[in-house]
């Protein structure tokens, strides 16, 4: 019984870990994905700077770790320069904006060779009817292109939210307190490694309801193609 008991009290501060591993995850797939678009047209542009451009920020950091991207972006920039430090008071508020910038240049990178596939997959009549029309590039990419390839997007993206999710985790290196911060500290506390085996149920429901909600959404969409 004795067990039971701390298993109970541990899960507040699991619960509250696992607040920041899906606000962090959420927030930076969302800005990430939103980038990519930008990104992946970049790389398909036919303007030499704003190809070359966008082409060598998705290869570095597709080429470069996560968390030397983290430890990078969270240590050595404020220290190059105060331009890169985040004013913001509150310890936790503080890592998790520079855990949102790392996060979210690092998904903007992966996810803009989804999108730049998912655009290219979409058959060259509909961009040349388009603009047959009359409609700009701009207008052919908002109004024709893009809304055809969202549907098309939702499985990879799908899988790099699940990929972000846990590696979240990677977070606890600059002691910002998700799930695994919080299991370690516990962990650390009691000198129990009981604390691991809800740590990673709690990672297995997060992953499930968001996996869940990704494949409702995928057979959704899908009966439109």
């Amino acid at each position: 019984m004795d067990i039971f008991q701390k298993i109970i009290s541990w899960i507040p501060p699991l619960l509250s870990g696992a607040r920041i591993t899906i606000g962090l995850t959420v927030t930076s797939v969302s800005a990430g994905v939103i980038l990519s678009i930008f990104l992946a047209l970049g790389k398909i542009s036919r303007q030499f700077f704003i190809n070359k451009f966008c082409s060598g920020y998705i290869f570095f950091f597709r080429g470069t770790p996560l968390l030397m991207q983290l430890y990078f972006i969270y240590y050595a920039l404020p220290m190059m320069s105060p331009i890169f430090i985040i004013p913001i008071q509150n310890q936790e508020l503080n890592r998790f904006a520079y855990a949102f910038i790392a996060y979210s240049l690092n998904v903007a990178a992966y996810s803009a060779e989804i999108v730049r596939a998912a655009i290219q997959s979409i058959d060259k009549g509909q961009f040349e009817a388009s603009r047959a029309l009359g409609l700009s590039y701009a207008q052919t990419m908002r109004l024709v292109i893009i809304p055809q390839s969202i549907r098309r997007l939702i499985p990879p993206v799908g899988n790099e939210f699940i990929m972000i999710l846990k590696d979240t985790s990677l977070v606890s290196m600059i002691a910002l307190i998700d799930i695994t911060k919080a299991t370690r500290s516990i962990e650390g506390s009691t000198r129990s490694a009981l604390v691991y085996i809800p740590a990673m149920i709690l990672y297995l429901i997060i992953t499930w309801i968001f996996s869940f909600i990704f494949h409702r959404l995928e057979k959704k969409y899908s009966v439109y193609e």
